[in-house]
């Protein structure tokens, strides 16, 4: 079954909270809701189930309008776990799950499936609770019991809002675990918002990134969270990696830069001498590229999460005369040019040093052809107090950083 959001607006007390949000969820697929707090993922799942209606667009499940549908039969489409798991009143967990065959149990009647309870409670691990008071068990027990209740619904459609919010680690992995194969081994379609991107990133086959109300970016983890949606999103400095464990995009927050630094940087590399000058450029809040570097060297896979440019070359190999001529053309771009003392003589790197209007050279032992040198940690303020027009030059450690 497929849900359809279809440009969504939703106003609630006079404040449009979201503005012509589309989105698709086909079978067999988990889609995960991403963004900052009070971004519109918790409305957007209220319209998809029908609570809220929007002021224009529609939700269509299977073609069908949710919110012209009648209430059961909008039940037997969509099932909904919310965020919170108080639960006041004292029923067993057994009565609080049966509560999810309502929308199949006719009026004078008794229900078709009876053993869907059990089914449920089997397979949200809470069977071995179905008679104790509901009150008595833990958060993680309680958001268990909800999903179970969810699962009797036998809904093709399933929306959960923040499931792991109030969960710890083992807990957060066992419910998207659940979650996923819920997803990957019935015909349904799964719909889940997220604050942990890393876990998001992890679980689910594609991701909405939603802020202020709107749609930045829908598509595969990988290419949704990229350095710049979510700096976007969630105005956010992130490096953005691979986890090597998982191989799923990992999401790593870096500190404000304060006042970023105004400058271009383009980095020389090559035996993975630009990483730390990255990192450096990185937490200034530069806008920086590097290269010529090997492809997939350290250099370039940091490069990559920090979501900077980079010019590769196939490993073990000199640059080419291409790869030499897009580096030129950043060079070219640059305010300024860093080199690595231990990248000095590699590759194309004195050549293209040459080509710079300004250059700084980082490290312990300045090269024979490049000159002097700042320490690493000097190099933000020799590269904000450079003049973009002065001649060619290197700066020295400590010296002046006038024209020369």
């Amino acid at each position: 079954m497929t849900l359809d959001v279809r440009d969504v607006d939703v106003e609630l007390g006079g404040t449009q909270i979201l503005d012509a949000v589309s989105a698709d969820v086909n079978d067999g697929r988990l889609v995960g809701v991403v963004g900052p707090n009070g971004a519109g993922k918790s409305t957007l799942l209220r319209a998809m189930n029908g609570v809220v209606e929007p002021s224009a667009g529609t939700v269509l499940v299977d073609d069908d309008a949710v919110h012209e549908l009648p209430s059961k039969a909008a039940s037997r489409r969509i099932a909904s776990v919310p965020q919170d798991t108080s639960l006041g009143f004292e029923f067993t967990v057994r009565e609080t799950v049966e509560m999810g065959r309502h929308a199949h149990v006719p009026r004078f009647g008794t229900d078709p499936d009876p053993e869907a309870v059990e089914r449920a409670m089997e397979r949200a691990e809470v069977a071995q609770f179905a008679d104790r008071d509901v009150t008595s068990l833990s958060g993680g027990e309680k958001q268990r019991v909800l999903l179970a209740r969810a699962l009797a619904q036998q809904a093709p459609v399933l929306l959960l809002d923040e499931p792991t919010a109030s969960l710890d680690v083992n807990h957060q992995v066992r419910t998207l675990e659940l979650v996923r194969g819920l997803a990957a081994d019935a015909d349904r379609a799964v719909v889940a918002a997220i604050h942990d991107l890393d876990l998001a990133a992890r679980y689910c086959d594609e991701l909405v990134l939603v802020a202020g109300g709107r749609v930045l970016d829908s598509g595969r983890p990988e290419d949704v969270l990229t350095p710049e949606r979510v700096r976007e999103a969630f105005d956010a400095r992130v490096a953005v990696g691979t986890d090597p464990a998982t191989g799923d995009p990992t999401v790593t927050p870096l500190p404000d830069a304060g006042d970023d630094l105004a400058e271009r940087v383009h980095v020389l590399g090559g035996g993975d001498a630009a990483t730390p000058v990255l990192r450096v450029l990185a937490a200034a809040g530069a806008t920086a590229t590097v290269g010529p570097v090997g492809e997939g060297s350290l250099d370039h896979e940091t490069a990559t999460r920090f979501g900077f440019d980079a010019v590769t070359t196939p490993p073990l190999s000199p640059p080419d005369d291409a790869a030499v001529a897009r580096a030129r053309d950043l060079v070219a771009d640059a305010d300024s040019v860093v080199v690595p003392d231990e990248a000095a003589s590699w590759g194309a790197n004195p050549e293209l040093h040459d080509a710079a209007d300004a250059a700084v050279v980082v490290g312990d032992e300045a090269g024979p052809t490049l000159g002097a040198r700042v320490e690493l940690d000097a190099l933000v303020d020799a590269l904000a107090a450079l003049d973009a027009d002065a001649e060619p030059f290197a700066v020295a450690d400590g010296g002046d950083l006038t024209d020369r």
